[in-house]
């Protein structure tokens, strides 16, 4: 294993806390298999790139020697967790949370190690609890204590619902850490409360208090706010090679810096130097991005998609022409269809508001003509290539 003070260097890089850091040290200098553990509670289907900052970090502890514990929340999804949420959010169904898990495993791999991940299911203990285990379990903490939590707190002096379930969430979230005797816990910084209840549960049921290790939380391609699907800010980790490369193209010089340092494999000290040549005008910051989008297009998809990709891009915006490996889609119709309605049912858009709102920016053409008319049809027989944007394109088939 790694010397300890070197395995802390890199436990740290880009961390936001580390939550006791001479404990962690002393577990490091024991010279055994740490258990690494990140929970995910399945609610939505698809990992983007701000999922990656923490299972990046949870890979290169891997790399140091130490065992990945992959929770997936399928007994928390149930509950839902309210934090960064001003209101109640609805539980998901079990049937809901199997069926995001299973997108979860699909995808986690492409980042993780699975020689040395353990891929766990936290209703395989708490389904286990009576309802008495579950009032002893709520027991261990107060209302008051449950209220500096800030989201709780918000929403009391303002005089908004909190359910009382609402308060086992972090009570079983802690909990975990009992079941799993985990070493370090891995989470965003809105997680913090959850995590330190994780280490007071232990230290109650008599174990090693876990270490903390809390990860910042990625910016979207806007800059500003948060990785998400719903702000449509975010890179999806299955998206086309295509539109990975050309959103990561598409983000600021600033941003460049902050997404290297939490998504890339690079060294810091390469990356540093990269910056330091950019400051003195001897690298366009345009060239760093380009070779960062090929790093993280290859890590998803391979290397020939990487190459296709950059290749694509290039020809894209440098000699607009089209991408080589366009889709070819056939969308049923036995009359004039709507423009906007093709492009949903293309999958260029996610619904025909967001191709209507395309449209009014200038952001849609067929055959390479700009369309402004949203009433714009295709008739049946037709075949036209479409874009929207410029990174979307499909080859559309109109007919029956």
């Amino acid at each position: 294993m790694t010397d300890a003070d070197d395995a802390i260097a890199i436990i740290k890089r880009g961390c936001e806390e580390l939550l006791v850091e001479a404990e962690l040290v002393q577990r490091l200098e024991a010279k055994r298999p740490l258990r690494v553990k990140a929970g995910f509670d399945p609610t939505a289907p698809d990992l983007h790139l701000g999922h990656t900052v923490l299972l990046n970090k949870m890979r290169q502890l891997q790399d140091l020697g130490h065992t990945a514990l992959f929770l997936i929340g399928d007994f928390t999804g149930m509950i839902g967790d309210p934090t960064g949420k001003n209101a109640t959010r609805p539980p998901l169904t079990r049937e809901d949370v199997a069926r995001n898990a299973v997108t979860y495993t699909d995808q986690v791999f492409k980042i993780l190690d699975p020689a040395r991940t353990e891929v766990l299911f936290n209703s395989t203990w708490m389904d286990k609890l009576s309802a008495a285990d579950l009032i002893r379990l709520a027991g261990t903490h107060t209302v008051a204590r449950m209220l500096e939590r800030d989201d709780f707190g918000t929403r009391y002096r303002t005089n908004q619902p909190i359910a009382i379930h609402e308060f086992l969430y972090p009570l079983v979230q802690g909990y975990d850490s009992v079941a799993m005797r985990a070493d370090l816990e891995l989470g965003g910084t809105d997680q913090k409360f959850n995590l330190l209840m994780g280490r007071e549960l232990q230290k109650h049921f008599g174990q090693a208090p876990q270490c903390i290790l809390t990860m910042p939380l990625l910016e979207g391609l806007d800059g500003v706010n948060k990785m998400s699907k719903s702000l449509g800010n975010y890179i999806g980790i299955t998206e086309s090679p295509d539109e990975i490369f050309g959103k990561l193209m598409s983000i600021s010089d600033r941003l460049m810096w902050r997404y290297l340092e939490l998504l890339s494999f690079q060294s810091m000290a390469a990356i540093q130097c990269k910056k330091d040549a950019a400051l003195r005008g001897e690298l366009n910051p345009r060239d760093i991005k380009f070779e960062f989008a090929r790093e993280i297009v290859e890590r998803f998809h391979g290397r020939r998609a990487r190459d296709l990709a950059a290749k694509n891009f290039i020809a894209r915006f440098r000699e607009h022409a089209l991408p080589e490996d366009m889709a070819e889609i056939a969308v049923p119709a036995s009359a004039p269809i709507a423009l906007v309605q093709v492009l949903k049912q293309a999958a260029l858009t996610a619904s025909t508001s967001e191709a209507m709102r395309m449209i009014d920016q200038g952001g849609v053409r067929v055959d390479g003509k700009k369309v402004s008319d949203k009433a714009f049809t295709l008739t049946p027989g037709t075949t036209a290539v479409l874009q929207v944007g410029k990174r979307r394109f499909a080859r559309v088939r109109i007919g029956t």
